[in-house]
């Protein structure tokens, strides 16, 4: 039966019985109304008749009106004949009435009329009982049936109130209870529901709903669990060590390779606090460092073995869900760099004998003892000269530089005086500055306090910065060379007036074979500010710089000052 019906059918048994209920009470009502209309109409009217032709006859012999008044009671009691027995009376009194009218005194006729409406009285009397007694028999059935009948009514609405709600409630409750199972992804949950009804077709369709999302479920987690068995074995593979974290620090997984590299196996520190375990075990405790190192020395498979260290955090939308940390093997790349350090260290060694050769060479072709030459052999020589000197320099700086990468900067730290270093700078690039007609001018603070350095080095520096300051600033310029205190440091530095350098530039001015882009010369290395700054900083100093467009640079240094 469709819910509808059952409504339909609940709502309309409710309607029926209020319907009979009502009708019922209305038909009794009107019975008992209509015995005692009967009564009051037909027995107790005549009644009132009666006693009033009884009262007239009290007066008949001296009042003419109580003869009128006899007259018209009897006319309404001729009218006025319900019960068996009461017209002969009733043809009596008008008989005996019809006497006394002739015959006022007549004693046998008053005593006739008063026997019959006596007779009518008392029919009537009996009638009124009877009739109140009908009417008593009428309402007690009346009440009988209609107690039968509420009865009757009250337990089927009884029992419909406590069952039909039932029909709707349990069914939601049960659909309620499957949808939040559905919720929390408990996707074999179903509804058993014998009503052959909507809820019934709901309660189907929601089976077959949770069917569908369990085969879903169960072909997902079968496709991911197959995900992360690839992945697993993708990490496994891989030549990088990876450990991950979930949001709270703990280990979710880590390779093979982290397995060899840490000293831990996987199933051990599954689910372990990474900073419990790192107090056990150096290497996680150094992975696990808020600043992660540019660069590891690890002594793996038999060999000192590099990895860089990098983090990465694991986000979904806005919220962080956990960290991994990637040691990559840059071993290959290491020995790479060490073997092009070798090399490059190599040739440039063994092209310093032959270009002093050529240098040796050079400088007897220019002797005039040898021979005159002319002026195209002149410049020619001069040419030589000049292609040497660069080859020379170049071959310096790449053995410099190849120092500085292998880590063998031999220093000699001492204590030294800034007007040292700078005097011996200048010396060196004097010539330079002459030949295009510049000023070195100096600035040296008095009472300036020594500092710890390499003099050979330091002096390396400022001259590569004077140099440059003569190739860039225009001729006839001065370039200003100062030392000055700087809180507790010495600082030296050389200014020149030149183009000066885009102020975007500056950051990587001082990396490895960096060119500044625009109108600069071509034929450097890009290794000279490298090189200064990896020696100013091997000796515990800081390199700067300062320049704008236009305005010329300023290219210094900072060493702490002997106390």
């Amino acid at each position: 039966m469709r819910l509808k019906t059952k409504l339909t059918l609940g709502i309309g048994f409710l309607f029926l019985v209020i319907v009979v209920f009502g009708v019922f009470g209305i038909i009794s009502i009107h019975r008992l109304k209509g015995d005692a209309d009967r009564v009051l109409k037909n027995n107790y009217e005549t009644l009132v008749y009666n006693n009033n032709m009884l009262k007239a006859m009290e007066h008949l012999r001296s009042d003419s009106l109580a003869l009128r008044l006899f007259e018209n009671n009897l006319l309404l009691q001729e009218k006025n004949i319900t019960e068996p027995g009461e017209k002969d009376g009733t043809i009596l009194v008008r008989q005996y009435f019809e006497q006394l009218r002739i015959n006022r005194n007549d004693s046998v006729a008053q005593a006739g009329i008063r026997q019959s409406i006596q007779l009518i009285n008392d029919l009537n009397q009996e009638a009124i009982l009877h009739k109140n007694q009908s009417a008593r028999d009428s309402a007690e059935s009346a009440a009988t049936w209609m107690t039968i009948i509420f009865t009757i009514l009250a337990l089927i609405a009884f029992t419909l109130v406590l069952n039909f709600p039932g029909v709707i409630s349990n069914p939601i409750r049960q659909l309620s209870a499957g949808i939040s199972a559905i919720a929390n992804k408990n996707y074999s949950r179903r509804i058993h529901l014998s009503q052959k009804d909507e809820f019934g077709d709901l309660a189907n369709a929601f089976n077959i709903m949770a069917e569908k999302l369990d085969e879903y479920e169960h072909s997902n987690l079968a496709r991911i669990k197959f995900e992360k068995s690839r992945i697993e074995a993708v990490i496994n593979n891989m030549r990088d060590a990876i450990i991950g974290f979930d949001e709270k620090r703990q280990v979710l997984f880590l390779n093979s390779v982290a397995e060899s590299l840490i000293g831990l196996r996987e199933k051990d520190v599954i689910g372990k606090y990474a900073p419990d375990l790192a107090l056990r075990n150096d290497l996680m405790r150094t992975l696990l460092q808020d600043e992660p190192r540019a660069e590891l020395e690890i002594f793996a498979d038999g060999k000192k073995s590099y990895f860089v260290n990098e983090r990465i955090e694991v986000r979904n939308e806005e919220e962080r869900i956990g960290d991994v940390i990637v040691l990559r093997n840059i071993t290959p790349f290491h020995e790479l760099d060490e073997a092009k350090t070798n090399f490059i260290a190599t040739v440039s060694h063994e092209l310093k004998t032959p270009i002093s050769s050529i240098k040796m060479s050079a400088r007897l072709l220019d002797d005039a003892r040898v021979g005159n030459m002319n002026k195209e052999q002149q410049e020619l020589l001069h040419s030589i000269k000049d292609d040497a000197d660069r080859l020379l320099k170049i071959t310096s700086e790449l053995l410099n530089m190849s120092q500085v990468e292998t880590g063998n900067i031999q220093l000699k730290i001492q204590a030294a005086a800034a007007e040292d270093i700078i005097q011996h700078a200048v010396q060196a690039v004097q010539f330079q500055a002459q030949q295009k007609q510049m000023i070195i001018k100096t600035d040296i603070a008095p009472a300036l306090p020594g500092l710890m350095a390499d003099m050979e080095k330091t002096s390396w520096v400022l001259i590569n910065f004077l140099t440059n300051a003569i190739r860039y600033a225009p001729e006839a310029s001065v370039i200003e060379v100062t030392a000055s205190r700087k809180n507790e440091k010495v600082s030296i530095a050389v200014r020149d007036h030149g183009i000066g350098i885009d102020e975007k530039y500056l950051t990587r001015i001082f990396d490895r074979y960096y060119k500044v882009p625009g109108n600069y010369e071509k034929s450097g290395t890009g290794l000279g500010l490298a090189i200064s700054r990896e020696f100013i900083e091997a000796q515990g100093g800081n390199i700067w710089v300062e320049s704008r467009i236009g305005e010329g640079s300023r290219f210094g240094f900072d060493f702490p000052a002997i106390a």
